[in-house]
């Protein structure tokens, strides 16, 4: 079983009921991506002390982001195990969880499938609103075999509830699951409908269409945004991807990553680590390795867990 979670609209940190200065203190350098001052300030806290809990999780998204999957679940089961009300403590435990076993062999996946679907049932019995956790079940029930809980008819019900709480997101779940099955034109109708309802939404619509080799809908989609307001840049980095993974319309591809590296990213906006990964691969299409290997070594200065980048320097230093 090839248990692959991609976390989607889940990377916002949640504000603790009762948080102390500490905790407090922690989740601003937590925001600001300052890990080693979060580890630093919450690894001497003792189990015995109040912050202990909301330190153990803090710790588990640093490692969480770090891609150190197993750590993360070590963190994340030691606060849900000292404070069993809080969802976004087994929301995240799961999602460790689904990490560790997307690269596992299939005995471990075995053991941590009903581990990870057991902390997100969990985390949707505390918050009867948390879309995360359903979202990630979602993603279990399409990819697991039946023995072990899969079922596209459960994954359409948690898409159904989704959609009473955020209804441009229950397209996005529902749109997924009809891909999984192969339905390829209903799955189109419920992206279309996503975005009609959220247009923040496009890029799920682009996505589809990158995957099924209609580039020019994907291409056209961002130019829309980026005609309607020239400074979207989050448009503007979309189409730089999309031009790098399809090889189509380098040029204006390259010209749109410049423009987004002279941006500074905000919070959960794709990084100028990423930029340049995506550069990368742009000019390596383009025929120019040496130049392409300089932005795959920025890249990864920037973020050394870009798994693309370190392929594509791999590929540019023979």
């Amino acid at each position: 079983m090839k248990i692959g979670i991609v976390i989607i609209f889940c990377l916002i940190c949640f504000h603790l009921p009762g948080q102390t200065p500490r905790v407090d203190q922690a989740k601003k350098l937590y925001e600001a991506k300052k890990f080693a001052e979060v580890i630093q300030l919450l690894k001497p806290v003792d189990d015995d002390e109040k912050d202990y809990p909301a330190a153990q999780y803090y710790l588990g998204r640093v490692a969480f982001d770090k891609k150190e999957y197993d750590d993360a679940a070590d963190y994340f089961s030691e606060a849900s195990d000292e404070d069993q009300t809080k969802a976004e403590y087994f929301t995240w435990l799961g999602n460790a969880y689904g990490n560790i076993a997307r690269d596992a062999n299939v005995m471990r996946q075995g053991i941590l499938a009903p581990k990870m679907r057991n902390a997100w049932e969990k985390a949707i019995t505390l918050d009867s609103k948390n879309i995360d956790a359903r979202s990630s079940l979602i993603q279990y029930y399409t990819q697991a075999p039946g023995f072990m809980g899969g079922s596209f008819d459960k994954a359409k019900e948690m898409a159904n509830q989704i959609m009473k709480l955020n209804p441009a997101q229950g397209h996005l779940q529902m749109g997924n699951i009809l891909v999984s099955e192969k339905k390829i034109p209903q799955a189109e109708k419920e992206f279309i409908e996503m975005v009609k309802i959220d247009p923040l939404y496009v890029t799920g619509l682009a996505n589809f269409y990158l995957n099924q080799k209609q580039y020019d809908k994907a291409f056209s989609l961002y130019e829309e945004k980026i005609k309607q307001n020239p400074d979207d840049y989050a448009a503007i980095y979309q189409y730089g991807r999309l031009s790098a993974l399809s090889n189509q319309r380098l040029d204006r591809g390259e010209e749109y990553l410049k423009k987004y590296m002279t941006y500074t990213p905000k919070q959960n906006e794709p990084s100028i680590a990423a930029a340049n990964m995506r550069m990368g691969q742009i000019i390596e299409k383009k025929g120019n390795k040496a130049e392409a290997k300089k932005y795959y070594e920025t890249a990864l200065k920037g973020d050394a867990t870009l798994k693309d980048a370190q392929d594509g320097l791999q590929r540019t230093s023979k």
